[in-house]
């Protein structure tokens, strides 16, 4: 009875993990076979485009604060050093996320693994999740949160969802790189103010 119920045990582990690796495994599919119709039925003369919104994506997020403090101070508010500390804290915080799992997982590039997804612009540390698309993210969650305008909302996160597509356009990350990047930019920004708004009420 006893060699049974291990029998049994094992054949439920095997079934676990046999569905566990297949569902892995479509997800690689779809994750390759989507970059795959979005590099490789790209038009080419779009390639300039979306490099110059891939190269828009660190000195905007680094502005962001920057401009966010000066916008404070010319209105005079009360605490625009502590919006400046808010905004800064969302970008750096998401960028070390990023990294460490960037460093954790070391997923290569795309065009690394499969000869047929062409590189069209920089990409050369690990490949998930997408640095870019972190910090735009994280950017246009910060000033989102920040001023709560639908004309500060909609430019903010079509740059952001634009330089996202960007990064597959060009081959350099699959679109779970960009999702992942997305959602951890997004977080590390709302994460920020909400803390920030807990300790205000302190």
């Amino acid at each position: 009875m006893k060699n049974a119920g291990i029998f049994t045990v094992s054949k439920l582990l095997l079934i676990v993990f046999t569905l566990i690796s297949s569902c892995i495994i479509r997800a690689q599919n779809v994750d390759i076979n989507i970059l795959k119709a979005i590099n490789n039925n790209r038009n080419t003369q779009f390639d300039p485009f979306f490099r110059s919104f891939s190269k828009s994506v660190t000195p905007v997020a680094f502005a962001v604060p920057s401009v966010v403090l000066g916008e404070q101070l010319l209105r005079k508010e009360a605490t625009p050093w502590r919006q400046f500390a808010v905004t800064s804290a969302a970008l750096v915080s998401a960028s070390a996320v990023t990294t460490l799992l960037k460093y954790s997982i070391e997923r290569d590039r795309p065009y690394v693994t499969y000869p047929f997804i062409e590189k069209a612009g920089e990409g050369g540390s690990p490949s998930f999740p997408s640095g870019h698309t972190t910090s735009a993210f994280a950017s246009a969650t910060s000033l989102t949160l920040m001023y709560k305008k639908w004309y500060v909302a909609v430019p903010a996160y079509a740059w952001a969802a634009t330089s996202a597509y960007s990064r597959m356009h060009l081959g350099v990350h699959y679109p779970s790189d960009v999702l992942a990047g997305a959602l951890i930019g997004s977080g590390c920004a709302w994460l920020t103010f909400y803390l920030n708004k807990k300790l205000l009420k302190k």
